[in-house]
């Protein structure tokens, strides 16, 4: 659901981007995990709280905890930076300076053909957030309205179906936090994106009279993964330590934590098979 750069850029537009984000963004979180392991660098993009954001000069969210368990089952030594999320998937791409991303990276086919990915560690879906008393009820309802999404997310990709990928009613922003703003403003008339920064809005500004509005039926269920360059080693790693975390309920203890109930890690683990 996450953020998406289209496969085609030419390469040398792609390593601009990534010395560009590399320069400008150097807030990090580290974990001291196994002495004697070389450092595997994440990069990610802090900017989509709960999952992850700055607070002042720390990354925090539910990804970066996630990320510290999965470490110490792993036994990695790891930093985390925040360089953005263009440079993110250009830099993971490359796979030298950075060995993978963490930044609510949705798992697509399209993906695929550029990234490997750690097995599913969450399950979420995209959200519809209007004002209170809009007629809006269903994701249909949005073609003929002015919708803003974050540019290259899945929000994008899907609004870009209904509403046509030339519509100039689809505004598209560089950030979630643009595009809710847009909506503040009454620029337009609703903003769709992931659940968990839809509520996790809502939930700081229960004065601005805003509805949530979840269409299963248009909006189907996606899940994220790590972020890893195409033939990785570090998924042999990673994806028993997810497993073993789900299972031992630490990911639960991490999920309840930031969102306030319990996880259906049975279907993260369903999902892990396929």
């Amino acid at each position: 659901m996450k953020r998406w750069m289209m496969a085609g850029l030419m390469a040398v537009l792609v390593f601009a981007l990534a010395a560009c984000g590399a320069q400008s963004n150097n807030e990090s979180a580290s974990g001291e995990i196994s002495e004697g392991d070389n450092k595997i660098m994440f990069a990610t993009d802090a900017a989509y709280a709960p999952m992850e954001s700055m607070d002042k000069d720390k990354i925090v969210g539910f990804d970066i905890d996630f990320l510290a368990a999965v470490a110490k089952e792993a036994g990695i030594n790891y930093e985390v930076k925040n360089t953005g999320w263009d440079s993110m998937l250009t830099l993971v791409q490359a796979g030298k300076e950075y060995q993978a991303g963490i930044s609510s990276v949705s798992i697509t086919d399209e993906r695929k053909e550029t990234y490997d990915y750690s097995s599913p560690y969450f399950e979420s879906t995209n959200m519809i957030l209007t004002k209170e008393g809009s007629p809006i009820k269903s994701a249909l309802d949005l073609k003929d309205k002015k919708v803003a999404v974050q540019l290259g997310t899945t929000a994008d990709t899907l609004m870009s179906d209904i509403m046509g990928k030339d519509s100039t009613s689809l505004k598209k922003f560089e950030s979630n936090a643009l595009a809710l703003l847009e909506l503040e403003n009454s620029g337009v008339d609703a903003v769709v994106a992931d659940v968990a920064i839809v509520k996790e809005y809502m939930k700081n500004n229960p004065d601005k009279k805003f509805t949530g509005i979840l269409d299963k039926d248009n909006f189907g269920a996606e899940f994220y993964g790590i972020l890893l360059p195409k033939g990785s080693e570090l998924k042999a790693k990673l994806d028993p330590a997810i497993k073993t975390i789900i299972e031992n309920g630490e990911y639960a203890k991490i999920y309840e934590k930031w969102f306030g109930e319990q996880p259906n890690t049975e279907i993260l683990l369903n999902a892990a098979k396929e």
